[in-house]
Protein backbone atom coordinates (compact mmCIF):
# COMPACT_ATOMS: atom_id res chain seq x y z
CA UNK A 1 0.00 0.00 0.00
CA UNK A 2 1.22 3.32 -1.19
CA UNK A 3 1.71 6.30 1.30
CA UNK A 4 -0.31 8.41 -0.75
CA UNK A 5 -2.92 5.41 0.13
CA UNK A 6 -2.48 5.42 3.57
CA UNK A 7 -2.70 8.96 3.89
CA UNK A 8 -6.08 8.93 2.06
CA UNK A 9 -7.51 6.46 4.90
CA UNK A 10 -6.23 8.23 7.88
CA UNK A 11 -7.61 11.37 6.15
CA UNK A 12 -11.16 9.49 5.54
CA UNK A 13 -11.33 7.87 8.94
CA UNK A 14 -10.71 11.64 10.29
CA UNK A 15 -12.90 12.97 8.73
CA UNK A 16 -15.97 10.41 9.37
CA UNK A 17 -14.89 10.98 13.39
CA UNK A 18 -15.56 14.87 12.00
CA UNK A 19 -18.85 14.65 10.55
CA UNK A 20 -19.84 11.87 13.43
CA UNK A 21 -19.38 14.45 16.37
CA UNK A 22 -21.54 17.31 14.22
CA UNK A 23 -24.51 14.80 13.12
CA UNK A 24 -24.88 13.77 16.92
CA UNK A 25 -24.08 17.32 17.67
CA UNK A 26 -27.00 18.57 15.35
CA UNK A 27 -29.51 15.99 16.57
CA UNK A 28 -28.93 16.49 20.31
CA UNK A 29 -30.24 20.31 19.26
CA UNK A 30 -33.57 19.24 18.95
CA UNK A 31 -35.11 17.36 21.99
CA UNK A 32 -37.13 14.98 19.79
CA UNK A 33 -34.04 13.24 18.81
CA UNK A 34 -32.45 12.99 22.24
CA UNK A 35 -34.18 9.48 23.04
CA UNK A 36 -33.19 7.83 20.23
CA UNK A 37 -29.55 9.01 20.72
CA UNK A 38 -29.42 7.66 24.13
CA UNK A 39 -30.93 4.33 23.25
CA UNK A 40 -27.84 4.06 20.73
CA UNK A 41 -25.42 4.14 23.39
CA UNK A 42 -24.07 7.42 21.98
CA UNK A 43 -22.31 8.34 25.16
CA UNK A 44 -20.02 6.01 24.94
CA UNK A 45 -19.18 7.03 21.33
CA UNK A 46 -18.51 10.15 21.89
CA UNK A 47 -16.15 9.57 25.43
CA UNK A 48 -13.64 8.37 23.17
CA UNK A 49 -13.86 11.04 20.74
CA UNK A 50 -13.07 13.61 23.67
CA UNK A 51 -9.49 12.51 23.31
CA UNK A 52 -9.18 13.06 19.96
CA UNK A 53 -5.51 13.98 18.42
CA UNK A 54 -7.92 16.63 16.44
CA UNK A 55 -9.04 19.59 18.44
CA UNK A 56 -12.01 20.50 16.16
CA UNK A 57 -13.69 17.04 16.72
CA UNK A 58 -12.37 16.97 20.95
CA UNK A 59 -14.44 20.48 21.13
CA UNK A 60 -17.67 19.27 18.99
CA UNK A 61 -18.16 15.91 20.57
CA UNK A 62 -18.06 18.27 24.31
CA UNK A 63 -20.72 20.29 22.73
CA UNK A 64 -22.89 17.27 21.92
CA UNK A 65 -21.95 15.98 25.07
CA UNK A 66 -23.31 19.28 26.36
CA UNK A 67 -26.58 19.35 24.68
CA UNK A 68 -27.37 15.49 25.86
CA UNK A 69 -26.69 16.38 29.47
CA UNK A 70 -28.37 20.26 29.60
CA UNK A 71 -31.87 18.06 28.07
CA UNK A 72 -32.40 16.07 31.16
CA UNK A 73 -30.97 14.85 34.77
CA UNK A 74 -30.93 10.86 33.36
CA UNK A 75 -28.35 12.20 30.78
CA UNK A 76 -26.47 14.18 32.95
CA UNK A 77 -25.87 11.32 35.68
CA UNK A 78 -25.08 9.29 32.15
CA UNK A 79 -22.29 11.35 31.73
CA UNK A 80 -21.12 11.23 35.45
CA UNK A 81 -21.24 8.24 35.00
CA UNK A 82 -19.33 7.25 32.10
CA UNK A 83 -16.61 8.97 33.86
CA UNK A 84 -16.26 11.88 31.59
CA UNK A 85 -16.43 14.35 33.84
CA UNK A 86 -12.68 13.66 35.02
CA UNK A 87 -11.23 13.74 31.67
CA UNK A 88 -12.80 16.71 30.42
CA UNK A 89 -11.77 18.52 33.88
CA UNK A 90 -8.14 17.37 32.88
CA UNK A 91 -8.19 18.42 29.54
CA UNK A 92 -9.52 22.08 30.40
CA UNK A 93 -5.66 22.63 31.37
CA UNK A 94 -4.26 22.30 28.50
CA UNK A 95 -6.83 23.11 25.32
CA UNK A 96 -7.42 26.01 23.91
CA UNK A 97 -10.08 28.38 24.25
CA UNK A 98 -13.09 26.69 21.96
CA UNK A 99 -12.40 23.22 23.73
CA UNK A 100 -12.53 25.28 27.13
CA UNK A 101 -15.92 26.89 26.01
CA UNK A 102 -17.64 23.80 25.09
CA UNK A 103 -16.55 21.74 28.17
CA UNK A 104 -17.25 24.61 30.56
CA UNK A 105 -21.10 24.02 28.62
CA UNK A 106 -20.89 20.90 29.37
CA UNK A 107 -20.10 20.80 33.19
CA UNK A 108 -23.01 23.44 33.74
CA UNK A 109 -25.32 21.43 31.74
CA UNK A 110 -24.57 18.73 34.44
CA UNK A 111 -24.77 20.85 37.42
CA UNK A 112 -28.25 22.53 36.68
CA UNK A 113 -30.13 19.62 37.39
CA UNK A 114 -29.85 18.65 40.74
CA UNK A 115 -27.51 19.66 44.25
CA UNK A 116 -26.46 16.35 43.46
CA UNK A 117 -25.02 16.47 39.98
CA UNK A 118 -23.06 19.72 41.03
CA UNK A 119 -21.63 17.69 43.74
CA UNK A 120 -20.48 15.33 41.21
CA UNK A 121 -18.80 18.16 38.93
CA UNK A 122 -17.45 19.52 42.65
CA UNK A 123 -15.88 16.45 43.56
CA UNK A 124 -13.66 15.65 40.20
CA UNK A 125 -11.98 19.28 40.66
CA UNK A 126 -14.68 20.66 38.36
CA UNK A 127 -15.01 24.08 39.80
CA UNK A 128 -11.03 24.97 40.43
CA UNK A 129 -11.07 24.50 36.67
CA UNK A 130 -13.73 27.07 36.02
CA UNK A 131 -11.99 29.22 38.26
CA UNK A 132 -8.75 29.03 36.37
CA UNK A 133 -10.93 29.94 33.39
CA UNK A 134 -11.86 33.00 34.82
CA UNK A 135 -8.27 34.04 34.37
CA UNK A 136 -8.00 33.36 30.71
CA UNK A 137 -7.50 36.40 28.62
CA UNK A 138 -10.77 35.07 26.03
CA UNK A 139 -14.12 36.96 28.04
CA UNK A 140 -16.02 33.74 26.09
CA UNK A 141 -14.43 31.43 28.56
CA UNK A 142 -14.49 33.74 31.20
CA UNK A 143 -18.39 33.84 30.45
CA UNK A 144 -18.77 29.98 30.22
CA UNK A 145 -16.58 29.56 33.39
CA UNK A 146 -18.92 32.19 35.42
CA UNK A 147 -22.43 30.60 34.40
CA UNK A 148 -21.36 27.35 34.62
CA UNK A 149 -19.94 28.18 39.21
CA UNK A 150 -23.71 30.15 39.09
CA UNK A 151 -25.59 27.37 38.35
CA UNK A 152 -23.39 25.31 40.82
CA UNK A 153 -23.72 27.80 43.50
CA UNK A 154 -27.04 28.39 42.51
CA UNK A 155 -28.44 25.19 44.71
CA UNK A 156 -27.26 25.77 48.39
CA UNK A 157 -24.78 27.04 50.69
CA UNK A 158 -22.25 24.41 50.66
CA UNK A 159 -21.87 24.22 46.78
CA UNK A 160 -21.81 27.68 47.00
CA UNK A 161 -19.13 27.89 49.72
CA UNK A 162 -17.17 25.30 47.49
CA UNK A 163 -17.19 28.37 44.41
CA UNK A 164 -16.20 30.68 47.19
CA UNK A 165 -13.22 28.43 48.74
CA UNK A 166 -11.93 28.09 45.24
CA UNK A 167 -11.18 31.38 44.82
CA UNK A 168 -13.73 32.88 41.99
CA UNK A 169 -15.50 35.44 43.80
CA UNK A 170 -12.31 38.14 43.70
CA UNK A 171 -12.31 37.41 39.83
CA UNK A 172 -16.35 37.40 39.46
CA UNK A 173 -16.11 40.96 40.44
CA UNK A 174 -13.20 41.57 38.09
CA UNK A 175 -15.12 40.31 35.70
CA UNK A 176 -17.71 43.47 36.60
CA UNK A 177 -14.89 45.57 34.63
CA UNK A 178 -14.38 43.50 31.68
CA UNK A 179 -16.20 45.82 28.46
CA UNK A 180 -18.36 42.68 27.53
CA UNK A 181 -21.87 43.07 28.35
CA UNK A 182 -22.59 39.39 28.32
CA UNK A 183 -19.24 38.57 30.25
CA UNK A 184 -20.37 41.61 32.98
CA UNK A 185 -24.16 40.09 32.96
CA UNK A 186 -23.13 36.61 33.90
CA UNK A 187 -20.51 37.48 36.76
CA UNK A 188 -23.30 39.79 37.90
CA UNK A 189 -25.61 37.24 38.09
CA UNK A 190 -23.11 34.53 39.76
CA UNK A 191 -22.39 36.90 42.65
CA UNK A 192 -25.97 36.77 43.31
CA UNK A 193 -26.44 33.11 43.08
CA UNK A 194 -23.61 33.17 45.72
CA UNK A 195 -24.64 35.97 47.76
CA UNK A 196 -28.61 34.09 48.14
CA UNK A 197 -27.71 31.51 50.63
CA UNK A 198 -26.54 32.90 54.31
CA UNK A 199 -25.08 36.29 55.14
CA UNK A 200 -21.38 34.78 55.60
CA UNK A 201 -21.55 34.46 51.38
CA UNK A 202 -22.82 37.44 51.31
CA UNK A 203 -20.35 39.08 53.35
CA UNK A 204 -17.61 37.31 51.56
CA UNK A 205 -18.91 38.94 48.23
CA UNK A 206 -19.64 42.51 49.73
CA UNK A 207 -15.73 42.16 51.06
CA UNK A 208 -14.64 42.06 47.52
CA UNK A 209 -15.69 45.16 46.85
CA UNK A 210 -18.57 43.79 44.73
CA UNK A 211 -21.15 46.66 46.17
CA UNK A 212 -19.42 49.57 44.48
CA UNK A 213 -18.98 48.35 40.94
CA UNK A 214 -22.77 46.99 41.24
CA UNK A 215 -23.53 50.26 42.49
CA UNK A 216 -22.07 52.14 39.44
CA UNK A 217 -24.11 49.93 37.17
CA UNK A 218 -27.55 50.71 38.15
CA UNK A 219 -28.16 53.03 35.39
CA UNK A 220 -26.38 51.07 32.67
CA UNK A 221 -28.29 50.92 29.60
CA UNK A 222 -28.36 47.47 28.97
CA UNK A 223 -31.90 46.02 30.86
CA UNK A 224 -30.40 42.20 31.29
CA UNK A 225 -27.41 43.92 33.12
CA UNK A 226 -29.41 45.87 35.27
CA UNK A 227 -32.26 43.09 36.01
CA UNK A 228 -29.08 41.02 37.46
CA UNK A 229 -27.41 44.17 39.15
CA UNK A 230 -30.92 44.54 41.33
CA UNK A 231 -31.02 41.06 42.13
CA UNK A 232 -27.46 40.99 43.69
CA UNK A 233 -27.76 44.50 45.70
CA UNK A 234 -31.09 42.20 46.69
CA UNK A 235 -29.70 39.17 47.69
CA UNK A 236 -27.04 40.59 49.50
CA UNK A 237 -29.41 42.85 51.32
CA UNK A 238 -31.49 40.51 52.84
CA UNK A 239 -30.37 38.97 55.21
CA UNK A 240 -28.84 41.63 58.22
CA UNK A 241 -29.22 45.20 58.95
CA UNK A 242 -25.73 45.84 58.26
CA UNK A 243 -25.74 44.21 54.87
CA UNK A 244 -28.42 46.04 53.92
CA UNK A 245 -27.19 49.47 55.55
CA UNK A 246 -23.78 49.00 53.17
CA UNK A 247 -25.87 48.63 50.19
CA UNK A 248 -27.47 51.90 51.32
CA UNK A 249 -23.95 53.61 51.80
CA UNK A 250 -23.27 53.10 48.65
CA UNK A 251 -25.63 55.58 47.43
CA UNK A 252 -27.90 53.41 45.02
CA UNK A 253 -31.34 55.37 46.19
CA UNK A 254 -32.46 57.41 44.66
CA UNK A 255 -31.13 56.83 41.21
CA UNK A 256 -32.53 53.16 42.17
CA UNK A 257 -35.93 55.12 42.45
CA UNK A 258 -35.76 56.30 38.47
CA UNK A 259 -35.47 52.28 37.48
CA UNK A 260 -39.44 51.90 38.37
CA UNK A 261 -39.93 53.93 35.33
CA UNK A 262 -37.30 51.51 33.62
CA UNK A 263 -39.32 49.81 30.08
CA UNK A 264 -37.94 46.13 31.48
CA UNK A 265 -40.49 44.60 33.33
CA UNK A 266 -37.86 42.20 35.30
CA UNK A 267 -35.59 45.55 36.05
CA UNK A 268 -38.83 46.89 37.87
CA UNK A 269 -39.40 44.35 39.82
CA UNK A 270 -35.72 43.71 41.01
CA UNK A 271 -35.75 47.36 42.16
CA UNK A 272 -38.85 46.82 44.02
CA UNK A 273 -37.18 43.53 45.45
CA UNK A 274 -34.62 45.37 46.34
CA UNK A 275 -36.98 48.49 48.55
CA UNK A 276 -38.36 45.28 50.47
CA UNK A 277 -35.44 43.97 51.22
CA UNK A 278 -33.52 46.68 52.52
CA UNK A 279 -37.07 47.93 53.87
CA UNK A 280 -37.55 44.91 56.04
CA UNK A 281 -35.13 45.11 58.55
CA UNK A 282 -35.52 48.52 60.63
CA UNK A 283 -37.41 51.34 60.81
CA UNK A 284 -35.02 53.79 59.66
CA UNK A 285 -34.10 51.65 56.69
CA UNK A 286 -37.88 52.18 55.91
CA UNK A 287 -37.43 55.60 56.32
CA UNK A 288 -34.79 56.36 54.09
CA UNK A 289 -36.81 54.46 51.40
CA UNK A 290 -40.02 56.72 52.19
CA UNK A 291 -37.72 59.58 52.15
CA UNK A 292 -36.22 59.32 48.81
CA UNK A 293 -39.56 58.80 47.10
CA UNK A 294 -39.36 54.87 47.27
CA UNK A 295 -42.80 54.26 48.66
CA UNK A 296 -44.75 56.57 46.28
CA UNK A 297 -43.05 55.31 43.50
CA UNK A 298 -43.77 51.47 44.17
CA UNK A 299 -47.31 52.34 44.36
CA UNK A 300 -47.44 53.83 41.35
CA UNK A 301 -45.53 51.01 40.13
CA UNK A 302 -48.51 48.39 41.86
CA UNK A 303 -50.86 50.41 39.37
CA UNK A 304 -49.29 49.67 36.15
CA UNK A 305 -48.25 45.64 36.46
CA UNK A 306 -49.90 42.58 37.17
CA UNK A 307 -49.25 38.82 38.90
CA UNK A 308 -46.13 38.01 40.49
CA UNK A 309 -44.41 41.15 39.13
CA UNK A 310 -46.76 43.07 41.77
CA UNK A 311 -45.78 40.36 45.13
CA UNK A 312 -42.66 42.67 46.04
CA UNK A 313 -44.47 45.66 46.32
CA UNK A 314 -47.71 44.60 48.22
CA UNK A 315 -45.08 42.81 50.79
CA UNK A 316 -42.61 46.17 50.54
CA UNK A 317 -45.70 48.50 51.83
CA UNK A 318 -46.53 45.54 54.36
CA UNK A 319 -42.91 45.48 55.63
CA UNK A 320 -42.79 49.47 55.79
CA UNK A 321 -46.08 49.52 57.88
CA UNK A 322 -45.58 47.03 60.35
CA UNK A 323 -42.57 49.06 62.11
CA UNK A 324 -44.10 52.06 63.55
CA UNK A 325 -47.50 54.02 63.39
CA UNK A 326 -46.19 57.18 61.38
CA UNK A 327 -44.91 54.82 58.66
CA UNK A 328 -48.30 52.95 58.21
CA UNK A 329 -50.09 56.28 58.04
CA UNK A 330 -47.27 57.05 55.18
CA UNK A 331 -48.60 54.18 53.28
CA UNK A 332 -51.51 55.73 53.40
CA UNK A 333 -51.25 59.26 52.70
CA UNK A 334 -49.82 57.69 49.48
CA UNK A 335 -52.96 56.22 48.81
CA UNK A 336 -51.43 53.05 49.26
CA UNK A 337 -54.83 51.57 50.68
CA UNK A 338 -56.36 51.70 47.46
CA UNK A 339 -53.91 50.25 45.37
CA UNK A 340 -53.41 47.67 48.33
CA UNK A 341 -57.41 47.24 47.55
CA UNK A 342 -57.03 46.97 44.06
CA UNK A 343 -54.41 44.22 44.07
CA UNK A 344 -56.88 41.85 46.34
CA UNK A 345 -59.65 42.30 43.82
CA UNK A 346 -57.84 42.25 40.46
CA UNK A 347 -55.83 39.47 41.29
CA UNK A 348 -56.75 35.66 41.48
CA UNK A 349 -53.12 33.72 42.68
CA UNK A 350 -53.99 32.98 46.13
CA UNK A 351 -50.32 33.52 47.32
CA UNK A 352 -50.58 37.29 46.33
CA UNK A 353 -53.82 37.42 48.06
CA UNK A 354 -52.42 36.10 50.90
CA UNK A 355 -49.73 38.31 51.06
CA UNK A 356 -51.85 41.86 50.06
CA UNK A 357 -54.03 40.78 53.20
CA UNK A 358 -50.83 40.70 55.21
CA UNK A 359 -49.79 43.90 54.09
CA UNK A 360 -53.55 45.57 54.90
CA UNK A 361 -53.38 44.05 58.46
CA UNK A 362 -50.03 45.56 58.96
CA UNK A 363 -51.06 49.02 57.92
CA UNK A 364 -54.24 48.63 59.93
CA UNK A 365 -53.52 47.44 62.98
CA UNK A 366 -52.50 50.19 64.94
CA UNK A 367 -54.47 52.73 65.93
CA UNK A 368 -57.89 53.39 65.11
CA UNK A 369 -57.07 56.06 62.38
CA UNK A 370 -55.56 53.06 60.53
CA UNK A 371 -58.03 50.72 61.27
CA UNK A 372 -60.17 53.40 59.42
CA UNK A 373 -58.29 53.84 56.28
CA UNK A 374 -58.61 49.71 55.78
CA UNK A 375 -62.31 50.14 56.87
CA UNK A 376 -63.48 53.09 54.15
CA UNK A 377 -61.84 51.43 51.20
CA UNK A 378 -64.41 48.67 52.12
CA UNK A 379 -61.48 45.92 52.55
CA UNK A 380 -63.05 44.17 55.74
CA UNK A 381 -66.00 42.70 53.72
CA UNK A 382 -63.79 41.66 51.11
CA UNK A 383 -60.92 40.18 53.79
CA UNK A 384 -63.78 38.31 55.36
CA UNK A 385 -65.14 37.01 51.92
CA UNK A 386 -61.76 35.21 51.17
CA UNK A 387 -61.75 34.14 55.01
CA UNK A 388 -64.86 32.01 54.51
CA UNK A 389 -64.13 31.10 50.58
CA UNK A 390 -63.72 26.97 50.63
CA UNK A 391 -61.83 27.52 47.76
CA UNK A 392 -59.19 29.95 49.65
CA UNK A 393 -55.88 28.29 50.27
CA UNK A 394 -54.97 27.65 53.71
CA UNK A 395 -52.26 30.09 53.90
CA UNK A 396 -55.29 32.67 52.29
CA UNK A 397 -57.41 31.60 54.83
CA UNK A 398 -54.66 32.29 58.13
CA UNK A 399 -53.65 35.86 56.56
CA UNK A 400 -56.94 37.04 56.06
CA UNK A 401 -58.18 35.89 59.65
CA UNK A 402 -55.06 37.22 61.27
CA UNK A 403 -55.47 40.92 59.36
CA UNK A 404 -59.44 41.08 60.13
CA UNK A 405 -58.90 40.05 63.46
CA UNK A 406 -55.77 42.63 63.79
CA UNK A 407 -57.83 45.53 62.49
CA UNK A 408 -60.81 44.92 63.94
CA UNK A 409 -59.15 44.99 67.47
CA UNK A 410 -58.63 48.74 66.51
CA UNK A 411 -61.20 49.33 63.99
CA UNK A 412 -63.94 51.96 65.62
CA UNK A 413 -65.44 53.19 62.61
CA UNK A 414 -69.55 51.35 62.89
CA UNK A 415 -70.56 52.29 59.04
CA UNK A 416 -67.20 49.92 58.06
CA UNK A 417 -68.44 47.35 60.67
CA UNK A 418 -71.57 46.94 60.11
CA UNK A 419 -71.73 44.77 57.37
CA UNK A 420 -69.73 42.32 59.45
CA UNK A 421 -72.99 41.82 61.40
CA UNK A 422 -74.10 39.85 59.01
CA UNK A 423 -73.53 35.92 57.85
CA UNK A 424 -70.22 35.95 59.56
CA UNK A 425 -68.55 33.50 61.78
CA UNK A 426 -68.67 33.31 65.70
CA UNK A 427 -64.54 33.83 66.06
CA UNK A 428 -65.22 36.87 64.02
CA UNK A 429 -68.61 38.49 65.11
CA UNK A 430 -67.29 38.51 68.66
CA UNK A 431 -64.34 41.39 67.19
CA UNK A 432 -67.33 42.97 65.31
CA UNK A 433 -69.81 43.16 68.28
CA UNK A 434 -66.77 43.87 70.75
CA UNK A 435 -65.79 47.13 68.63
CA UNK A 436 -69.86 48.44 68.98
CA UNK A 437 -69.74 47.66 72.35
CA UNK A 438 -66.48 50.28 72.95
CA UNK A 439 -68.19 53.10 70.95
CA UNK A 440 -72.31 53.14 71.53
CA UNK A 441 -71.97 53.95 75.43
CA UNK A 442 -69.84 57.13 74.48
CA UNK A 443 -71.66 58.56 71.27
CA UNK A 444 -75.66 59.13 70.86
CA UNK A 445 -75.65 59.89 67.13
CA UNK A 446 -73.87 56.30 66.78
CA UNK A 447 -76.48 55.21 68.77
CA UNK A 448 -79.04 56.29 66.52
CA UNK A 449 -77.56 55.48 63.53
CA UNK A 450 -77.46 51.93 65.01
CA UNK A 451 -80.85 51.98 65.46
CA UNK A 452 -82.22 53.10 62.17
CA UNK A 453 -79.44 51.14 60.33
CA UNK A 454 -81.13 48.15 61.28
CA UNK A 455 -78.14 47.47 63.66
CA UNK A 456 -80.16 46.85 66.95
CA UNK A 457 -82.38 44.52 65.31
CA UNK A 458 -79.50 42.33 63.93
CA UNK A 459 -77.99 42.33 67.27
CA UNK A 460 -81.03 41.06 68.81
CA UNK A 461 -81.02 37.67 66.15
CA UNK A 462 -77.72 36.86 66.89
CA UNK A 463 -77.88 33.42 69.09
CA UNK A 464 -75.12 33.90 71.29
CA UNK A 465 -74.22 30.85 74.47
CA UNK A 466 -74.91 32.29 77.52
CA UNK A 467 -72.08 33.35 79.80
CA UNK A 468 -70.06 34.15 76.37
CA UNK A 469 -67.79 36.75 75.59
CA UNK A 470 -70.24 37.41 72.12
CA UNK A 471 -73.41 37.00 75.03
CA UNK A 472 -71.63 39.98 77.24
CA UNK A 473 -70.47 42.21 74.68
CA UNK A 474 -74.22 42.13 73.19
CA UNK A 475 -75.68 42.70 76.56
CA UNK A 476 -73.46 45.45 76.83
CA UNK A 477 -74.71 47.65 73.18
CA UNK A 478 -78.25 46.13 74.54
CA UNK A 479 -78.09 48.27 78.14
CA UNK A 480 -77.22 51.93 75.95
CA UNK A 481 -80.67 51.15 74.79
CA UNK A 482 -84.00 51.85 76.65
CA UNK A 483 -85.60 48.41 77.51
CA UNK A 484 -88.76 49.08 75.43
CA UNK A 485 -86.32 49.57 72.08
CA UNK A 486 -84.63 46.29 72.67
CA UNK A 487 -87.59 44.56 72.92
CA UNK A 488 -89.06 46.23 70.19
CA UNK A 489 -86.57 45.00 68.08
CA UNK A 490 -86.10 41.52 69.34
CA UNK A 491 -87.43 38.75 67.30
CA UNK A 492 -90.98 37.46 68.01
CA UNK A 493 -91.73 40.98 69.91
CA UNK A 494 -94.48 41.62 66.79
CA UNK A 495 -96.19 38.62 68.21
CA UNK A 496 -96.20 39.35 71.49
CA UNK A 497 -97.51 42.42 70.62
CA UNK A 498 -100.59 40.74 68.55
CA UNK A 499 -101.54 38.55 71.47
CA UNK A 500 -101.49 41.44 73.48
CA UNK A 501 -103.99 42.69 70.67
CA UNK A 502 -106.09 40.07 70.69
CA UNK A 503 -106.67 39.90 74.37
CA UNK A 504 -106.78 43.52 74.93
CA UNK A 505 -110.65 44.84 75.99
CA UNK A 506 -111.62 48.63 74.87
CA UNK A 507 -113.15 50.70 77.22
Amino acid sequence: MSQRHIIQVFEQYQKSRMQFVQTVADLASRPQNIEMLQNAGVMSMLRPLMLDVVPSIQQTAALALGRLADHSDDLAEAVVKEDILPQLVHSLASQNRFYKKAAAFVLRAVAKHSPELSQAVVACGGVDALVLCLEEFDPGVKEAAAWALGIIARHNALLSQSVVDAGAVPLLVFCLLEPEMALKRIAASTLSDISKHTPELAQTVVDSGAIAHLAQMILNPDAKLKRQVFSALSQISKHSVSLAEMVIEAEIFPAAVACLRDPDEYVRKNVTTLMREVVKHTPELSQVIVNCGGMAAVIDYLGNCRGNLRLPGIMMLGYVAAHSENLAMAVILSKGVPQLALCLSEESEHHIKAATAWSIGQIGHHTPEHAKAVATAHLLPKLLELYMDANSSEDLQAKTKKALKSVLQKCTYLPGLEPLLYDVPSNILKHVVCQFSKVLPHDSKARRLFVTSGGLKKLQEIEAEPGSLLQEHINAINSCFPEEIVRYYSPGYSEVLLERLESYQPA
